[in-house]
Parts: structure tokens; sequence; C-alpha cells
């Protein structure tokens, strides 16, 4: 490298550089003033190397106004080091500064240290840092784990196109589409009144690709939903590994998902990772052992019912109710704080109004809780049929089925972090399957449970036949640690059945053409089978890196409330804006 701002990286300079006169810019990560003489240590993407200005008048001088973040040009030659640093890869050199040059100042204070020793970005308010997110992004971890997302998706890149995928890009205003979340509308100016909207997913594009006779699509594609915040989950915009197959079954989108997944996680980190093929789990089975659909396998406790056991019980709180169990082996050590603990947790972070445990003790005598309810013959069938043995613990919820799950799920998930029973370093892989066509929506109508346009089992039929709620479909997740990290299905592809899988959600036939024309209408025109699915990047950089926040992943992202602090995004617009896209804003009632 040479041009005019530099001949090297500050990361590339060795031994063999000696006597070499080089020229070197970067960011002043630090200075340190020894009286005659100073040392900086230059930065800049690639490394650190250390710049030793002597006390000549002339170069003190050029040294006015430069403190930490400014960015220099240092010209000089290079030495080696009498007091050598093994820690960093320059560290057997550093440069004797010949001419010092400011090419960007700094502010002599910074709103939050970066790189120094006093630097700890987590004990920053994460507000501050997303205002100046231009300089939080200078620490070296949330800059590597942005270059890291780099890495990641050129591989993903490299490999889609190694099984024979192409990149096709799909627009990014297009139509409202009912998907699951709220769109992001966008007013048109040439035609009043109407409305582009985001896309929630390039899920019809790639749909009509398949149609257009493109083999094997894919994009990293960003989707728009107006969604609340969570700690995996980005406000407003993510980022998926959108691919779609023609003449594809399920299977055969497992084997691309499973090759995807495993080569990137074996590639960038060095925890184990399971093999393909992963696990498959039915959601109903996925429901009553882990009570989510999204389980940790690294926890190795198991939901069980113990509904007809305690059939007669005189324990109201379990009469006409399910009631699942969870054994935790030698859960009888903890003493009786600990299980009002989990009591406690129950009943502030769940739906529960009581959580029921019992403890064997070593003399296999149950003790504790609701231990009088436990008959000699209730112990016995705990012990042949669901493998309670003596220093065992057992916590029961009792509640309708649905609930019941989900609060066991919910206390399965709280043992395992408060017991420290998730396995260590390692990348547990499973694909939930069967996943229901339809469900109950709040207000108690039937709607899709996962994606509007996927294949029931059982085709037609199924859907002219069966009861709605009983419908399952090719439509799956991949779930990793806990964490749904890709969604897919095999899609419908008939035109009589997408009019009836609609119908059966309150659509009607011209719904159907009006909402999604471009499908119904390719639909009629000689469609492959296809099936595909879409890996979540930002939740594979948060497993990657093992971070706890999904916004340390992205390079701007937006703060818990969905605002972009840096870029101050929402804000208001002026009256001619609004004009042009034919729009007035009632400010009285908003």
């Amino acid at each position: 490298m040479n041009n005019i701002y530099r001949t090297h990286t500050c990361g590339e300079l060795n031994i063999a550089n000696v006597d070499e006169e080089v020229r070197l810019s970067g960011w002043v990560q630090r200075i340190r003033n020894l009286g005659a003489m100073k040392f900086i240590d230059l930065r800049d993407q690639y490394g650190i190397t250390q710049i030793v200005v002597s006390d000549d008048r002339e170069l003190q001088k050029q040294l006015d106004g430069v403190v930490t973040e400014c960015v220099i040009q240092v010209n000089g030659v290079v030495v080696e080091r009498s007091n050598k640093n093994t820690k960093i890869p320059t560290g057997e050199i550093e440069v004797t500064a010949k001419k010092i040059e400011i090419l960007g100042k700094c502010q002599s204070t910074l709103p939050f240290e970066i790189n120094s020793e006093k630097a700890d970005i987590d004990s920053v308010r994460e507000d501050l840092r997303l205002e100046y997110r231009f300089l939080d992004l200078r620490n070296d971890r949330i800059h590597n784990t942005i270059l890291l997302r780099s890495k990641v998706m050129k591989h993903l890149r490299d490999k889609l196109t190694e099984l024979g995928f192409n990149e096709i890009q799909t627009p990014i205003i297009a139509n409202s589409s009912p998907e699951g979340a709220r769109d992001y509308l966008v007013p048109s100016r040439l035609h009043p009144g109407e409305f582009y909207a985001l896309p929630q997913a390039p899920q019809q594009f790639k749909q009509l690709l398949m149609v257009s006779g493109f083999d094997k699509y894919f994009q990293i594609a960003p989707c728009f939903r107006d969604e609340d915040p969570r700690a995996d989950r980005a406000p407003g915009e993510f980022y998926q590994v959108d691919f779609e197959m023609s003449f594809a079954e399920q299977e055969d989108v497992f084997r691309v998902l499973e090759e995807l997944f495993v080569s990137t996680f074996k590639k960038f980190t060095t925890w184990k990772v399971d093999e393909g093929p992963f696990l498959q789990i039915p959601y109903r089975e996925a429901m009553e052992k882990y009570g989510i659909d999204k389980p940790d396998l690294r926890n190795p406790l198991i939901i069980q019912d113990v509904t007809e056991l305690f059939k007669g019980s005189e324990f109201n709180a379990f009469k006409d109710k399910t009631i699942k169990a969870i054994v935790v082996p030698n859960g009888a050590e903890q003493g009786r704080k600990f299980f009002d603990k989990m009591t406690e947790f129950a009943t502030e972070e769940t739906d529960a109004k009581g959580l029921a445990w019992v403890k064997i003790d070593g003399e296999n005598v149950v003790n504790g809780g609701i231990a009088k309810f436990v008959t000699d013959n209730i112990k016995d069938k705990l012990e042949a049929d669901f493998g309670v043995k003596p220093n065992d613990a057992v916590f029961f919820i009792a509640d309708e089925l649905k609930l019941a799950q989900k609060i066991a799920g919910l206390v399965r998930i709280e043992l395992g972090k408060r017991l420290d029973l998730l396995e260590k370093d390692v990348y547990r892989f499973c694909m939930i399957t069967e996943f229901p066509m339809y469900e109950l929506s709040d207000e108690g109508k039937i709607d899709f449970n996962h994606n509007p346009f996927s294949m029931p089992k059982g085709g037609l039929d199924a859907l002219n036949t069966q009861d709605p709620l009983d419908v399952v479909a090719y439509q799956f997740d991949v779930v990793c640690n806990g964490f749904e990290m890709a969604s897919g299905a095999v899609r419908n592809h008939n035109p009589e059945l997408m009019v009836k899988a609609f119908e059966i959600a309150g659509y009607t036939e011209k719904d159907v053409e009006t909402r999604f024309g471009a499908l119904y209408k390719a639909f009629q025109y000689g469609t492959p089978p296809h099936a595909g699915a879409a890996p979540g990047l930002d939740r594979m950089l948060l497993l990657l890196t093992d971070s706890l926040n999904i916004r340390e992943v992205i390079a701007f992202p937006k703060n818990k409330k969905a605002r972009d602090l840096l870029m101050n995004a929402p804000s208001v617009v002026t009256e001619e804006q609004l004009k042009d896209v034919h729009i007035k804003i009632d400010v009285e009632n908003n």
C-alpha cells in the first residue's frame, strides 16, 4: 500500500521493516508524556503502532492540539523496541516520528471513554452510546463485531452460491400484506390517498421468482416490521438470509439450513456445534416437553404430564386442571429459600396462581410443599413412570392446558438458569416442525399461525375435512440455544388451495385477488412446487458473539423505544413535505 496518507497500516509493521521510512495514519489511542519524550499509540482498523516523539522543538510544536481520538499522519523510521510488547503484533518495533500532521481534530473531552484502560463500554448509558454511535463503533469489541458481521455475510453468500443459489434483489417499496406484524406505510405522491408498504419479508417476490423459472434464489434481505423491540429483536428492521428453491421438499430445505448453520458456526466460533441432521421435534411435542416452541436444549429438564396421576386428589388447586411436572435431579439439596424464590418467580413473572413442589429426601421420604397430598401410591408412580429418585425435587404447575404449558416452560427456563444447568460453550440446534396452520386470535377469530402461504399437510382435502385448528402445515423453525434462528415452509402453489386457505381465515376470493393479486395470477400460469426458509442474520450474530442484546451486532441500531438517536428519527417533517404526499396531521387528536 502506498498513497498520500499511509505506506502501511498500523497493524502490519514488524521486525523486518526496521530502518524503513514509513507513513502511518490513524487515531490517537493514548499519549504518554515522559518528560523530554512522548509516546503515542496510533490505531487504525488493523492494529496499533507505538510512535516515539523526541524532544525536538519542531516535532513538539506539531503535537499542539493533538488529543486522544484525533486523526494524525506520522512520517518516521521503524526501529526495534528495547522493551518489546508481546501482547500486540507490532510489539517488536516502534516508529520514531520525523513529521506529524493533524488530519482530523477531536474535542478534548469525549462523551465516554472508548478504548483506554478506563473504558467500560457496558457501564455507559446505552442511549448516550447510540447518540454517539460513531464513537461507540471505535471500541474494539463493537468494531470487531461489525467486522465479524461482514465476514459472516460473505461466508453465507459464498456458501449459497456454492450450493447453486443465485442472488436476486427484490423491491423495498411494495404492497401492504397481512404477514403477522404491522406494516410501515409509505404514502404515494403520484397516487393521492394510496400507500406503498415496506416489505415484512420478500415472501411473495421470492415465490414469484420460482414461478419465473429461477431455480434457486437468495438475498440478504432487509425486512421491516412495526413491532415492539426486545433484547433479541431489533425494532423496525432486521436482515434475513432469504432463500427459495423450486422442485424441493421439506427435507431439501433442511439440508440447506443445516449446511448454512453448521458451516457458519464452526467457522466463526470455538464452541461445540451440533452436526446435521438436526433433531426434529413436532410443535405439539415441543409444547409438551418444553412449554415453548423455541426450546433451549442445553437445559436437561423436561416437562412431564402428571394429570392422570392426581385424578381424585384432595388438593383443590389440582382439581379439573392439566398438571405438569418438572423433576429436578438432586433438587432436594436446595433450601426452603430456593423454593420460595421459585414460587415468587412463578406468581410474579408468569400467569401462575402458585407453584407446588415436593422434595424426596435421601431416605425416600416426601416432604415440604404439598407433601401431604402425595400419597404412597402417587410417590411410587412418580418413581416408576417419571424417574423420580431420592434427593430429587418435583415442581408442579396446574392450569388449563395451554397456560400450564406456558408457565411450565417459563419455570423450566428459570430453573435452568438458577441451578446453572445449561451446557457450556455449545450450540444445540433443532428443527421445530408441523406447526399448526391456524390459531385463534385474541378475539377468538381463526387466523394464520405461521405463514399464510404454506402448504397444509394433506393439501386441499385437509382444509375441506379437518377442524382448522387441527390442520398442521409443512412449516418449520430452526432453533438454537432458545432462540428462533430461521423460519421456513413448503409453499402452497395451487390457486384453489390458496383461496381455500385464506377463506378459512376470513378472506374472500376477491380479497385474495386484491391483496395477493400477483401470486394469485401467477399461480394460474404453471407454478413449480417450491420451498424455502430465512435464517435471521442479526440473531446469528447475537449467538456467535455471545451477546445479550441484538443492538450490539447492528452498526446503527435504534434504541429500546425504536428511536434512532444518532440520526434523530423518527422526526417531524415540514407541512410542505406532508402536502406533497397528500397527508394532513390532526395534531389536536394525536
